[in-house]
């Protein structure tokens, strides 16, 4: 394991985190984990005519956008978590706030991107922040992106049910690099992980380089029918009227 070097986190609490993140990644792929969100074989169809793939191809990008839809909630894990090893004051809880802060009243409410939530989404987090703050005056509730406009440390302004709320001090949108700084004390401290971060993950990997992968949604579509495209349409519609002989 390399050193990290960095002073808010000791070089083996980030190289754990990081590690259980890649070791919970998917590397492999079946056939009942692939039809789990259900495939549109018209969709399917479209897509490769219209993209000039082969269905081969086609499919195994739909292969790569599952593991990828995935893995990203893993990301979600990575960015929550970390902060428990920054200082024993701030805790991820099983239900309630993403992380939180009880010595000095903080609450977090953590989202991947700043378009992540539409208005009622939105709405609902908001409202809970003011139950919050009315239960404990002196609460803080922060709702931090990862990925924000911008650098920013602000009050939260919402609209609900048509009416601008005014802004409270208590209730504020962060950015992930200055929830990082008021975590650590240290203006760079998101920037130190992104820049150390490729170097950890690569520990972790090598780690785990004899970690299997596997495929086997072409070898079981194989097994409904030689033909690819037939197998695909089986897959979802052979309940349907007249797909009990179908075929291309």
């Amino acid at each position: 394991m390399n050193s990290y070097n960095l002073d808010f986190i000791s070089d083996e609490d980030l190289f754990n985190h990081v590690y259980d993140t890649v070791q919970s990644y998917s590397f492999s792929m079946d056939l009942k984990k692939f039809n789990k969100n259900l495939i549109d074989p018209v969709k399917l169809t479209f897509d490769s005519i219209v993209y000039n793939q082969e269905y081969k191809e086609t499919i195994e990008n739909e292969v790569l956008r599952q593991l990828d839809k995935t893995n990203s909630n893993l990301i979600g894990y990575f960015h929550q978590n970390i902060f428990r090893y920054f200082s024993e004051d701030w805790i991820v809880p099983k239900k309630g706030y993403d992380v939180q802060n009880d010595a000095d009243s903080i609450y977090v409410e953590m989202k991947n991107k700043h378009n992540t939530m539409n208005s009622s989404s939105s709405a609902k987090t908001y409202m809970r922040m003011q139950n919050s703050i009315i239960n404990n005056p002196d609460a803080t509730c922060l709702l931090v992106e990862v990925i924000a406009k911008k650098s920013q440390n602000i009050a939260w302004v919402v609209t609900l049910d048509g009416d601008k709320q005014p802004a409270n001090d208590s209730i504020r949108r962060v950015s992930i690099d200055k929830f990082y700084e008021l975590v650590t004390n240290d203006k760079l401290a998101f920037q130190k992980i992104c820049k150390i971060l490729p170097i950890v993950i690569k520990d972790a990997v090598d780690k785990l380089k004899d970690k299997e992968k596997s495929n086997t949604v072409f070898d079981e579509l194989e097994e409904l029918s030689s033909d690819l495209l037939t197998s695909i349409y089986l897959l979802s519609f052979n309940k349907y009227e007249g797909f009990n002989n179908f075929k291309f």
